[in-house]
């Protein structure tokens, strides 16, 4: 059997969501050696595949480099690949892709900081957000009002919200005091704005919300907001052991790449604001150019979880 069906394999190469490619598939825009495609054609290595006559370099899956990105995103920047207000969006600093595409693992809200990570491995970031796999979150948050042991037993037990039961697997104080008061939290699902919903349920604030960790990536140490790194081989494969997924050739960084984000690593860029991308875009700035810093929290947990690790959905 061929690799894969034709609108998947369209909307892999970046060319849209999978129901757009099957609209483009209907209205006979695509051909596959030169006849015209339906749904549900399947196509491998070696198929002329052309869209509006202009041929699409075809990848099978199972040959394309896995590639992760770890990125800070800073408050202020949408999770989306457009906004419709015109707001900055954590895709314009991405570094860029032919023939392929980012996809997002999980989102934040636009209030909230920390660890996003992007993958071009479709597969592997719907399994990272599935449910049904459990994969841990960390967040550091800061809460307006006291979290009580009854409060705390309460928030791991379950509490029942609008959209189902849910909770937190661990709650730990961070430290602080008064109304910088941080604690660090752990959940196995990425519900929209359910870390922000759990506290309210109890009575309490979110004042502010700093993903630390996604699985087994933890906010790198050296990573300044508005900034991004490329995992290495090694972190990828322990993300993809996670959710079960085989290894593939040439995954991770080599050469040039490899060497770059050693020294990244070494010499971590300046941090950016969401502001700030704007200004980069139209100067023409990449990655490695820097602009004002943003204001950092004074807080024990803002300063000491900086290699922990935050949070998944619309936080």
């Amino acid at each position: 059997m061929k690799d894969e069906k034709l609108q998947k394999a369209l909307a892999r190469m970046g060319l849209g969501s999978r129901r757009q490619m099957e609209e483009v598939i209907k209205a006979g825009r695509v051909t596959v050696n030169n006849g015209p495609a339906t749904i549900g054609d399947r196509v491998e290595q070696g198929d002329e595949i052309r869209v509006d006559g202009r041929q699409i370099k075809y990848t099978s899956e199972n040959e394309k480099r896995r590639r992760v990105i770890a990125y800070y995103k800073p408050e202020g920047e949408v999770c989306s690949a457009k906004d419709p207000e015109g707001r900055p969006t954590v895709f314009e600093r991405l570094p860029k892709l032919t023939h392929d595409r980012w996809v997002m693992v999980g989102r934040l809200d636009i209030n909230s900081t920390g660890l996003l990570l992007f993958t071009n491995d479709g597969e592997m970031a719907h399994r990272l957000m599935h449910p049904s796999g459990e994969v841990t979150r960390e967040y550091a948050v800061r809460v307006l009002g006291e979290v009580t042991p009854e409060i705390a037993r309460a928030l791991t037990a379950g509490v029942m919200l609008e959209d189902g039961l849910a909770k937190f697997e661990d709650i730990k104080d961070g430290g602080g005091e008064g109304v910088n008061k941080w604690y660090h939290v752990q959940l196995k699902e990425g519900r929209n704005r359910e870390v922000r919903r759990l506290f309210e349920s109890q009575g309490l604030k979110v004042s502010r919300l700093l993903r630390t960790r996604y699985g087994t990536i933890a906010l790198p140490k050296e990573l300044r907001t508005g900034r991004f790194l490329e995992l290495d081989k090694k972190e990828i494969n322990t993300l993809t052991d996670l959710v079960s997924l085989r290894p593939r050739y040439g995954t991770g960084l080599h050469g040039a790449a490899k060497e770059k984000q050693e020294r990244i690593r070494s010499k971590p860029l300046k941090a950016r604001r969401a502001t700030d991308s704007r200004s980069d875009t139209r100067s023409g700035s990449d990655n490695r150019n820097s602009s004002a810093k943003p204001k950092s929290s004074a807080s024990p947990a803002s300063r000491g979880t900086r290699n922990t690790r935050d949070r998944d959905d619309k936080r």
